[in-house]
């Protein structure tokens, strides 16, 4: 099997994966490979604290991502039960379901008043990234993926704060190899995100689901 990229780019398998691991191998040419972009826009460490903004399909493997690079504490900001189950199967070790100042007192609170070393904005909005930034400790970093829409980047308090940012739009070519493996070992399940399968004739109702949040990413097949 070729594991297909958005420029035409095919990385190979050595042999034709098993039909529960092709939800993951899809997975891997999107959405898991823009989460961990993020992640290593973000320097995630071994030991640290992170906190993922969003649970969208990008938002919870930015959570898996996490999770793998060793992260010792994983918080995803979620209000929906059936992400924040599929969070915790990825590594979420804390659930914040409160947004606004709510969410970032309830972050201050799970990390002593300190914030969380890394932030992860998985989703591209202003209140997102204010979200993000309000989570981050001094010194920290916010990695981002959300495609902005109505961001204006906080420049004061990151020069009063240090918090540094970095992302933009995932190179997910020069990920495709080590998350192939990944997934052929056995070590992460990308493809949990897809709870929804469709065929490809239904594609108008597939895009609605997720818009609707009825669905997580549906998968289509002919």
């Amino acid at each position: 099997m070729r594991v297909p990229y958005a420029d035409g780019t095919l990385v190979a398998t050595p042999e034709v994966p098993d039909e529960d691991q092709l939800p993951s191998m899809l997975a891997l040419a999107d959405v898991m490979a823009t989460g961990w972009h993020c992640a290593v826009s973000a320097g995630v460490r071994e030991g640290e604290t992170v906190v993922v903004v969003g649970d969208g399909a990008v938002g919870l493997s930015a959570v898996l991502a996490a999770s793998r690079m060793g992260a010792g504490r994983v918080v995803a900001m979620s209000r929906h039960a059936s992400r924040q189950a599929v969070a915790r199967e990825f590594g979420a070790t804390d659930v914040v379901a409160e947004r606004g100042e709510e969410g970032a007192e309830r972050v201050l609170e799970l990390t002593g008043g300190a914030g969380a070393e890394r932030v992860l904005e998985c989703v591209g909005t202003g209140e997102s990234m204010e979200q993000a930034f309000a989570c981050a400790r001094p010194g920290g970093a916010v990695g981002f993926v959300g495609v902005p829409h109505g961001v204006e980047v906080p420049v004061p308090r990151m020069f009063r704060t240090n918090v540094s940012l970095a992302g933009g739009v995932a190179p997910v070519r020069r990920y495709l190899e080590q998350l192939r493996d990944d997934v052929l070992a056995g070590e992460i399940d990308p493809g949990r995100v897809f709870d929804a399968t469709m065929p490809l004739a239904d594609v108008a109702d597939a895009y609605a689901a997720m818009d609707e949040r009825r669905a997580i990413k549906v998968m289509l097949r002919p």
